[in-house]
């Protein structure tokens, strides 16, 4: 199985980034928490697996459906 994008649910930015590059996540694991419109969105994991990638860092922009990191299984 190839890796999986994580995908923004909504445009914000990012708040706080709960995971480090490399570890094993779960599935539905918070990865990082957005912000928009002062509410706090958390962005989990779409699938088990090693976090193989983040495209963001804490305060950065994000358009809703932009890609914020990878999961390799």
């Amino acid at each position: 199985m190839a890796k999986q994008d994580i995908l923004a649910p909504v445009s914000g930015s990012v708040w706080k980034i709960e995971c480090e590059v490399g570890q094993q996540v779960a599935e539905g694991d918070v990865i990082m928490i957005l912000e928009s419109m002062k509410m706090e969105i958390p962005v989990e994991a779409p699938a088990a697996g090693k976090l193989t990638a983040l495209a963001v860092g804490e305060g950065d922009g994000v358009e809703e459906d932009g890609v914020l990191g990878a999961i390799e299984p």
